[in-house]
Order: C-alpha cells, then sequence, then structure tokens
C-alpha cells in the first residue's frame, strides 16, 4: 500500500509540474507576457525552493507537520493563480509561495521513498510521475485552445489529489527519519564541485523547462505535435527509471559526469537544427539519461556523502532547481531568441567542467 500511495503522488504531483512546465509559458504568452516577464515568473518558484533549505538548516527541522502545513500552502498557492494571473506582480506573489510549498513537498517525499524503497525500486515508484507528466502533456495539448482557465482547472484538480495522496504517504507513518542522523554539520564545502555541477546544470535547463513549448511553436511546430515531444522524452525517462538499477551499482560520478556531456549535445542540436522534428525527438530521447539517470544517480551520491539525507534533499532541490533554476529562468527569458540553446549549451558545459574538476581535485587530494 505505501508503494502504490507513493507511486500515485509522485503521478499527480508530476502531473502539477506538467501544466506548470509544458503550458504555463504558452499561457502567459497567450494573455500578453513578454518573454522576460515569463522567465521572472518563472524564477519565483526556484528561488523559494533555494531559499528554504537555508531556513531549515538553523532553525526548523522538515518533519510530518510542516509537509502537512506545505500542502495546505500548495492548494492556496495553486486557488490563487485564478485571481492574480492577469496581474503580473500578484501571479509572481503566488508563484513565490507555491514554491515554498514544492521545496519542502517533494524531498520530504522523496526521501522515505528512497529509504523504505531502496535506490532498486525507487526508480520504479519514481517513473509514475513521469507517466503523469505525460499525460498531461498529451491530454491537455488537444483541450487547450483559446481559453486559458482549462489549464488552471487541470492544475487545481492535480493539486488537490497531490494533496490527498500526501496526507496518505504520511498516514500513522512511523518509519520516517528513524536512521537520519540530524548531528551531523552540514556543509557544501564537503561536495563543492558536485554543487557547481547541479547548479551549471539547472541553469542550462531553464531554456528547456521555461521556453521549450514556446521555441518549438515558434520554429512551425505545433501545439500538439510539441507535447508528443515532451512526451517521447518522458517515455524514454520511464525506460531508464525501471531499468537504470543495474547501472547504480557502477561509479556514480563518472554516470553524472557522462549524463552531463550529453545535455551539452543535446542542446546543441537544438540550437543547430531548430525547425526539424526528427532531431528534437532525437533530442529528446537524450532525457531518459539527462534527466532519469543522473537524478537518480545525483541524489544517491549526495546519500553517500551526507548523514542528514533529509537536508541533503532539500539542498539537492533549493540549490540545483531552486537557485540554479531561478537563474536559469531569469537568463533564458534574457536569450530567448536563435542563440537560446547555443547559451544553454555552454551552461551544461560549464557543468561538465566542475565534475572533471572534481575528479581531479579527489585524485590529488585537494578535495577534502
Amino acid at each position: 500500500m505505501i508503494f502504490f500511495n507513493i507511486s500515485a503522488f509522485f503521478y499527480f504531483y508530476f502531473s502539477i509540474v506538467g501544466v506548470y512546465v509544458i503550458f504555463m509559458p504558452k499561457i502567459l504568452q497567450m494573455i500578453g507576457y513578454s518573454p522576460l516577464q515569463i522567465g521572472a515568473i518563472f524564477a519565483m518558484a526556484p528561488l523559494m525552493r533555494f531559499l528554504i533549505p537555508f531556513i531549515f538548516l538553523k532553525y526548523i527541522e522538515l518533519s510530518k507537520k510542516v509537509f502537512h502545513l506545505a500542502l495546505i500552502t500548495l492548494i492556496f498557492a495553486a486557488f490563487s493563480f485564478f485571481i492574480s494571473i492577469e496581474n503580473f506582480y500578484f501571479f509572481a506573489l503566488s508563484n513565490l509561495f507555491l514554491g515554498a510549498s514544492l521545496g519542502l513537498i517533494l524531498p520530504y517525499v522523496e526521501t522515505y521513498a528512497m529509504e523504505y524503497l531502496k535506490k532498486e525500486r525507487f526508480g520504479k515508484s519514481r517513473l509514475y510521475g513521469s507517466i503523469g507528466f505525460m499525460l498531461i502533456g498529451i491530454v491537455l495539448a488537444r483541450e487547450l485552445k483559446d481559453d486559458y482557465l482549462v489549464g488552471l482547472y487541470y492544475f487545481i484538480v492535480a493539486v488537490v489529489i497531490t494533496t490527498v495522496f500526501g496526507f496518505l504517504v504520511t498516514y500513522k507513518n512511523q518509519d520516517y527519519t528513524n536512521t537520519t542522523n540530524t548531528s551531523e554539520k552540514f556543509t557544501l564545502s564537503k561536495a563543492t564541485y558536485i554543487w557547481i555541477s547541479l547548479f551549471f546544470m539547472q541553469i542550462s535547463f531553464g531554456a528547456f523547462y521555461n521556453f521549450f513549448t514556446i521555441y518549438e511553436t515558434n520554429h512551425g511546430i505545433s501545439l500538439e505535435m510539441t507535447s508528443y515531444l515532451w512526451a517521447f522524452g518522458v517515455i524514454c525517462e520511464i525506460l531508464f527509471f525501471y531499468f537504470q538499477a543495474p547501472l547504480l551499482k557502477f561509479d556514480l560520478l563518472k554516470i553524472l559526469q557522462f549524463s552531463v556531456l550529453l545535455v551539452v549535445i543535446r542542446w546543441l542540436l537544438l540550437f543547430l537544427f531548430p525547425s526539424s522534428i526528427y532531431i528534437s525527438f532525437f533530442s529528446q530521447s537524450f532525457h531518459a539519461i539527462t534527466f532519469a539517470l543522473h537524478h537518480t544517480a545525483a541524489i544517491s551520491l549526495l546519500y553517500n556523502i551526507y548523514q542528514n539525507r533529509k537536508l541533503a534533499a532539500q539542498f539537492y532541490y533549493g540549490f540545483s532547481f531552486g537557485l540554479g533554476g531561478f537563474i536559469g529562468a531569469i537568463l533564458a527569458g534574457y536569450f530567448y531568441g536563435p542563440y537560446l540553446y547555443l547559451y544553454a549549451s555552454g551552461m551544461a558545459l560549464l557543468s561538465f567542467i566542475a565534475l572533471i574538476k572534481n575528479d581531479y581535485c579527489a585524485k590529488t587530494k585537494l578535495l577534502k
């Protein structure tokens, strides 16, 4: 039953992400937001994801009570979208609340899932999130025409069901946090270059998460076909989540290096062939490694480095998806145009260089 509840939570949580990432930029464009405004809006949630872990580092512990409060905040933020979306400043405030809640919810559930299911079964549960992301992309592409409210209705439904399963995951749960050593002094310097790599990795993904739909449709690819591109990438991601367990027995750092190198190539392909549907599908196939394998390898590596896994998970989302996502959204809005994915490829290259530097420092015993 716990496996079902966790899997269902992932399914609906990433349905929320699907609406937000795939369609919200297009919705804002329909309303009349400029690329810079869209970038700024999508920087709000990552900013809160970045700030939240520092609050919990010294003042608060991510407990079940805090998790439940975050679920309630998520519902509040989602409903506020209806009354704030046409005003840039109020909508930015709504996105701050959304980011604060998401910055607590996913790290809590993923840490529990990793501890309870272990990394061998974690991927098989997490893949349901990918299915939710994919299906919402296919369904909403056909429903979302000229009325942006349709997208908000889907968003609200996914938020409510996610909240229900969030409570179910923690209902009468006595297993979580019992083995975590919270007395460990948590410091980013323990894995400096890994954090730097994760940071630049997510900066590069700002061009993808916030502008891929707009970029493709502006180059002559229909919104429905773009939704199929998203879905295809997620199908590849699902397959890797299911079969990746044997690969995780190898050197996790080498896996990260390989996946980041593929990101460099992935963005270059989108830059060089912006109107090619075949190249777009080919580049989307890289999502299996550049997200699915990279994500599990990164979080597994951090769990090996840090004893306080809850805080490691919070900083993983806060420092990479948070700070990296914040800056990535801002810069993607600034660089939006024909050179968007050339810039993104450069950011991914910096991520790869940081991992090579980590290897060098480890071998020369300079990295503590």
